[in-house]
This record gives C-alpha cells, sequence and structure tokens, in this order.
C-alpha cells in the first residue's frame, strides 16, 4: 500500500531541455505581427525603452570611435547583434502583461526585470564575453587588412566580407544561444544551462524559420543603423515584443513554474 502511494507522489526530475515544438519557415512574420500590436498597445512604455537604447547606441558608437577609429565601429556595429538581446529584457515582461490581460507600467516592468536578475547577470556576462572575443577578432582581421585613417573602398569591403565571415560564427552561436532563452528567463523559473540548451535544441530543430527569423533581425537592424540610430527607437521594442510570442510558440514551458508574483499560467 505504501509502495503504490509513493508511485503515486513520485515527481520525475525535470530535463535539461524544455521540449520544442515543429515550426512553420515563415512563422516569424506572425511574430513581427503580434509584436507590433504589442507595440501599439504599449506605445509610451515602448517609445521610452526605445529612446534609451537609441541613447546607449549612440554612446558606444562614439567611444568605439575615439578609442579605435572606423574599425572598431565597424566592429562594435556588426557587434551590436550580441548585447541587443539583452537591451530588450525589459521588454518581455510588456507581452507578458498583455498576454495576460493587463494594462503595461514602466513600475511593474522594472519590477518584473529585477526578479530574474541573477540569472539575467550571468547571461549578460557570457553575451558580453562573446562580443569581447568578437571585437577582438575583428581587430585581428585589421592585421591583415591594414587601413589608414582614409580607408579605400576596396579595402573596405574586403574589411566587411572578411569581417562578416568571422563574426557569422559568433553570431550564429549567439543567435542560437538567446533565441528563446532570455524570454524563457525573464518569466519562469529556469536556470540559465537550461534556458540556454533548449535555446539552442529549438533553434536546431526549427532551421528554416530561424534563417528567416534572423535575416528579419538583421533587415531591421541594419534599417535602425541606416537612420544613424533613430530608427532603433521603434525596432527595438519591436523585435522584442516578436521574441516573446517567438518563444511562446517555439517551447512548451508548461512544466516549468513561473516567476514569484506571475499568477497566470497563459503566458
Amino acid at each position: 500500500m505504501n509502495n503504490k502511494k509513493n508511485e503515486r507522489e513520485y515527481i520525475p526530475p525535470k530535463t535539461m531541455l524544455v521540449p520544442c515544438r515543429q515550426l512553420r519557415t515563415g512563422i516569424a512574420f506572425e511574430w513581427l505581427q503580434a509584436g507590433w500590436n504589442d507595440f501599439r498597445n504599449a506605445a509610451k512604455i515602448s517609445l521610452t525603452y526605445g529612446f534609451f537604447v537609441f541613447l546607449i547606441s549612440i554612446f558606444v558608437a562614439w567611444l568605439a570611435w575615439e578609442l579605435g577609429g572606423f574599425v572598431l565601429l565597424l566592429s562594435a556595429l556588426s557587434g551590436f547583434v550580441f548585447v541587443a538581446p539583452m537591451l530588450a529584457f525589459g521588454l518581455y515582461s510588456v507581452s507578458r502583461q498583455l498576454c495576460q490581460g493587463k494594462t503595461p507600467d514602466l513600475a511593474s516592468t522594472l519590477r518584473a526585470v529585477r526578479r530574474p536578475l541573477g540569472n539575467s547577470m550571468v547571461f549578460t556576462l557570457v553575451l558580453l564575453v562573446v562580443f569581447l572575443l568578437w571585437t577582438r577578432a575583428g581587430m585581428m582581421v585589421q592585421v591583415f587588412f591594414p587601413m589608414g585613417g582614409d580607408p579605400e573602398w576596396g579595402h573596405v569591403v574586403t574589411f566587411l566580407l572578411i569581417g562578416s565571415a568571422v563574426g557569422s560564427i559568433f553570431a550564429m552561436i549567439s543567435f542560437a544561444a538567446s533565441v528563446f532563452s532570455l524570454p524563457m528567463l525573464a518569466n519562469r523559473d529556469i536556470d540559465v544551462v537550461t534556458a540556454v540548451l533548449s535555446s539552442i535544441n529549438g533553434a536546431m530543430r526549427n532551421k528554416p524559420a530561424m534563417l528567416v527569423w534572423a535575416f528579419l533581425i538583421c533587415s531591421l537592424t541594419l534599417v535602425g543603423f541606416l537612420t544613424a540610430g533613430v530608427g532603433l527607437i521603434i525596432i527595438i521594442p519591436w523585435l522584442a515584443y516578436a521574441t516573446w510570442h517567438g518563444y511562446r510558440s517555439a517551447l512548451d514551458v508548461s512544466e516549468w513554474s513561473q516567476l514569484p508574483g506571475e499568477n497566470s499560467e497563459s503566458a
């Protein structure tokens, strides 16, 4: 009798991978549409956060130019993809509140960021290490293709092609590790290792959909750069909300409890 009771009470341990779903190739366009709806429903918070990201981007660009000139500036801009997911971390709470039928406000958004602060800081450190490695790799490329203060276009194109080939390796790793893990860390009581491995697993099992999503992210980010960073005021919040909806589409996190203070299982 006791054995049967113990069997009923036994709870199997969670695996190191969150179950992932099969995604359609063009589903990223639906994420963008859902993200745009969230942007419109929380325009004030979105624009405030986007302007903050814009100021950070301008400061980093200025600092890179002062410290390393043209080459370091290019490396910093191309490495933006590594740190951009963390800049959007606070916005995942906005989409979560909208999914729960609530009206988002800045105070609750900041409180939501504070809850998973430990895990988010660990992940930030990892992304910063990847970013620094990429910056160093970009500087090493200059050794083989040196450019002065007024480089020729041929040298610039060669530098960009070689640098892009090297940077794509870092970008793929960073993208796969963060595409689903950050929204998960912002929402569920889960450790960084499980979140990252689950994100990589979900990305690898949905390569066509992830290629489309990566292309859209790069294209929209490029638009932000071509507008001297002003476009990032809209693009970063938009992509953050779309990423939230992508995470909900790709992973089944129902077996992982929500963070304290989140009492709705719909998000």
